[in-house]
């Protein structure tokens, strides 16, 4: 989308009016979603749970909103957008003169026979994964576990990326892979002896379903304007093979519940549609639910909170354990129990170390992993760089981004803690400018155009937020000492891991580790 007086000019300070706007529609879109979330089908949609990383519904809502303050202002704005679903709301808005909309049918049909492969194929992976991993129903009754997802950092020598040593340490845990983990890392993983696919718990008749699930809200009670983009919400999730898997996901742990009658499951906890239906269904089966919070959940992520829930706390894990007190208050004001929520310390945040600071070391630049915001970052800051201030680029290891190296631009793979001590750390999203600002480093959030760096940093901890233009001169005017000391601000936000609490809460014995 472009917005300017002529149709070309882009309008001055756009990112921040968009990311304030952002701020504002929390509660319309809690709204939106919890009528959703009343009708049938809809435990199959992120978009109905608010889950700002999987869908941007909430960036068109600031859209609609930023464009409907500007038809409400004297003077004429022109706006151009291509996108058939936010055009046709954006032509809703009291004031907004709309030309011909851009065409629809073709695009509908285009993303509904995308949606039908995709929910195919995963029909065909899931059956394979279920015959290849079939053996891992084997599994103990009554045993503690924990649920992660198949991350490449696991492995099967006791070391999971979600909960660190946990295993080496309780050795009578257990863990059960989710079904995003292919069948073939999660056998690889399964050489420890003690962890299970969860696609082996399968069966034909969930896969069978699986072409025909789709998440088909009813639009009808919205404003003309929301409808349009819960449409459009609705075909980009059809789209994908996300709402197939949910179902398969949900069926699957479904039997496994039934077969093993687990006594605990831990597992880190996001509050995404497959662990609202667990957890209903673990509570009903009489197994304890404990959600770690792993990683952040700051101002931004809107889905972490039982005030989206249908059902409130009903579909909250018994206990949420904590990996630090950073983060309570969030979670309390979006309506999780303070009862329910205990510190259990980091398995992730800062273990590895964290950024070190020096004034006249290079600028380190942490590239976003949506590859539109790692342009404008390398676009703002190629022009920056000299021999007087010269820049080490990164991209997010999930997300790989071409970096083209030049005089004092240079990219590097290097984990954080092999690099050289920085004078400054820009970052857009994710969690490496939570580190920086730990570690005691000037902290710059970059603000990009078109779309919302969501923000992920608990309350008191807060970087210098500037966009492309006043890159530069942040970058002279770095912050006072006291807002990056750094000292002690890591083990006070993010303690180690408490394994005593973790054994007593899984019910199982410890075991200590060597050194």
């Amino acid at each position: 989308m472009i917005i300017g007086g002529d149709g070309r000019s882009s309008l001055p300070d756009l990112a921040s009016r968009l990311e304030r706007a952002f701020d504002e529609i929390y509660a319309d879109w809690r709204d939106v979603a919890l009528k959703l979330q009343a009708q049938p089908g809809s435990e199959l949609a992120h978009m109905p749970t608010m889950s700002t990383y999987a869908s941007d519904f909430g960036v068109m809502l600031a859209w609609v909103r930023v464009v409907g303050d500007l038809a409400a202002e004297p003077g004429d704005t022109g706006v151009v957008c291509s996108d058939p679903w936010l055009f046709r709301a954006l032509s809703s808005l009291q004031g907004v003169n709309a030309g011909p909309a851009p065409g629809l049918a073709a695009k509908r049909l285009r993303f509904f026979c995308r949606g039908i492969l995709a929910r195919i194929r995963a029909t065909g992976r899931s059956l394979v994964a279920m015959w290849r991993t079939r053996r891992h129903r084997k599994a103990p009754a009554q045993a503690s576990w924990l649920l992660v997802y198949g991350h490449p950092d696991s492995n099967a020598e006791g070391f999971d990326a979600y909960f660190g040593e946990l295993m080496r340490a309780l050795p009578d845990v257990r863990r059960l892979m989710h079904t995003d983990c292919g069948a073939g890392y999660a056998l690889d993983l399964a050489r420890d002896s003690r962890t299970h696919s969860l696609h082996a718990w399968g069966g034909i008749g969930a896969a069978l379903d699986m072409p025909f699930a789709r998440w088909t809200p009813d639009t009808s009670g919205f404003d003309t304007a929301t409808a349009w983009l819960i449409e459009r919400a609705q075909y980009i999730e059809g789209s994908g093979g996300s709402a197939a898997m949910t179902h398969w996901q949900n069926a699957c742990h479904a039997a496994w519940l039934k077969a093993a009658n687990p006594k605990t499951v831990a597992w880190p906890w996001e509050n995404h549609p497959w662990e609202r239906d667990f957890t209903r269904a673990a509570k009903r089966n009489g197994t304890r639910t404990l959600g770690y919070q792993h990683t952040v959940v700051g101002r931004h992520m809107y889905n972490q909170g039982a005030d989206a829930n249908l059902d409130g706390p009903d579909s909250i894990p018994d206990r949420i354990l904590l990996n630090g007190p950073s983060y309570e208050d969030d979670l309390a004001g979006r309506g999780i129990p303070p009862e329910r929520m205990t510190v259990a310390g980091a398995h992730r945040i800062g273990t590895k170390g964290l950024p070190r600071f020096d004034a006249t070391g290079p600028v380190f630049l942490a590239l976003s992993n949506n590859p539109s915001f790692a342009r404008q970052m390398i676009d703002a800051c190629r022009p920056l760089a000299s021999a007087e201030q010269p820049f080490i680029v990164k991209d997010h290891p999930l997300n790989p981004y071409p970096v083209t190296e030049s005089d004092n631009f240079t990219y590097t793979r290097a984990p954080i803690p092999e690099l050289p001590p920085m004078r400054a750390l820009i970052y857009c999203t994710g969690t490496t400018g939570l580190e920086g600002l730990l570690g005691g480093v000037p902290t710059y959030r970059f603000v990009p155009e078109g779309g919302i760096a969501l923000d992920i940093l608990p309350k008191g901890l807060s970087p210098v937020s500037v966009g492309a233009g006043a890159l530069a001169q942040a970058l002279q005017n770095p912050p006072e000492e006291a807002n990056h000391a750094g000292t002690g601000r890591a083990s006070d936000a993010f303690p180690p891991p408490d394994i005593n609490l973790w054994a007593s809460l899984l019910s199982v014995e410890r075991t200590e580790l060597n050194p």
